[in-house]
């Protein structure tokens, strides 16, 4: 692997975006041709972080419910990606991603209490996992779950709106035809938005638990974490904006305590116990950039939408997650949050083709699961 610190993520305060003085230049080496394809907002409101770290630590409790409980979460009918999702999806051609568990919520309360998916079933009845209904676990099963998660995906979307109004400034001085305020209106009333809560069991745990439950060899999983992109392979999101969490790293090695309210607070760490390990990003030229930011910093990553709605303007970026080296995090556990904030099912990603956000996604779903 060819790695370079060269370039760096570029970072802007919440207020800048707010107030729209957030330079084009700085846009251009946030997500240009030449970019990392990030953006790290600092200056967030102080309910951020307590929200990333109660919703993060809640990632390693429902990872340890008990299996029949798990299974009641899963939902096959949406393709599992709705609910809970673990060794259903492919790490790549021909190997089942066994190393991290996700749970997926459909983001439509962001415009409804209400709703739990997006209202298009009956126009859209091949799309289950964007108009099957949310499930969660029962109130006496994980307290609070349900309300820390989908009050922080509101967070994270309030603010990617803000970072597509900068986008939309400029698109509009640099596109010639382009619809004035169109991502920022695609992203703040969106009902396909999907969030991932991520949970990326510690290595021990790979080999021996994670591997008996799901019939895998441990020398067929130990394979794959020996590889550059064992977490997560190399990928480009396919939505407009993703919002991340800085991720959350979890002593599981006690096992973890019941889940009663008041929650109990998990032992954690600021990092990983492998400095190589976490995000990277793989600019064109084949170099990787391990990216890391503050846990009170949201950041933003390019998607394939984004690329298509700007004209090339601003360019997805491939980019993956390595795993810990062999003998390294033993017991500790990563937890993360994306939030993919893509129009609506009906929505032109590319107008010059007539492509809407469903046909789009399709194939890649398809490929992926």
């Amino acid at each position: 692997m060819s790695e370079t610190t060269s370039p760096q993520a570029v970072k802007v305060d919440l207020e800048a975006l707010r107030t729209g003085i957030v330079p084009f230049e700085t846009l251009e080496q946030a997500f240009g041709p030449a970019s990392l394809g990030i953006l790290i907002v600092s200056g967030l409101p102080l309910r951020f972080a307590l929200l990333r770290e109660k919703l993060l630590q809640y990632a390693s409790y429902i990872a340890h419910l008990p299996r029949a409980t798990l299974e009641s979460l899963t939902v096959p009918e949406a393709k599992y990606l709705v609910g809970w999702s673990h060794g259903k999806e492919t790490l790549k051609p021909g190997t089942y991603d066994t190393l991290k568990g996700s749970y997926y919520v459909n983001c439509a309360f962001h415009q409804d209490p209400s709703l739990q998916a997006a209202p298009e079933a009956a126009n859209y009845a091949n799309f289950p996992e964007y108009t099957e209904d949310n499930v969660w676990p029962p109130e006496d099963v994980l307290p609070g779950f349900r309300a820390t998660f989908q009050e922080l995906c509101s967070l994270v979307i309030d603010i990617a709106a803000l970072v597509a109004r900068a986008c939309d400034r400029y698109a509009t001085a640099h596109m010639d035809g382009y619809e004035e305020g169109y991502l920022e209106r695609v992203v703040s009333t969106s009902m396909t938005t999907k969030a991932r809560l991520l949970h990326y069991f510690p290595p021990d745990d790979i080999s021996t638990t994670e591997a008996e439950q799901h019939d895998y060899s441990p020398q067929d999983v130990a394979s794959v974490a020996d590889e550059e992109d064992s977490w997560c392979a190399t990928h480009l999101d396919h939505g407009c904006l993703t919002g991340l969490t800085s991720a959350l790293f979890v002593d599981e090695s006690a096992g973890l305590p019941a889940p009663i309210e008041p929650l109990p607070t998990l032992a954690t760490y600021a990092c990983s116990p492998d400095p190589a390990a976490g995000l990277y990003i793989r600019s064109r030229e084949g170099n990787t950039t391990k990216v890391a930011f503050p846990a009170d910093c949201l950041a933003f990553q390019t998607g394939e939408s984004l690329e298509r709605i700007t004209g090339g303007k601003f360019r997805a970026v491939p980019h993956f997650v390595r795993g810990p080296g062999p003998g390294k995090g033993k017991g500790v556990a990563r937890n993360t949050l994306a939030v993919f904030t893509q129009p609506n099912l009906g929505e032109f990603v590319d107008k010059g083709d007539k492509v809407t956000f469903a046909e789009f996604a399709k194939a890649i779903v398809s490929r992926n699961t």
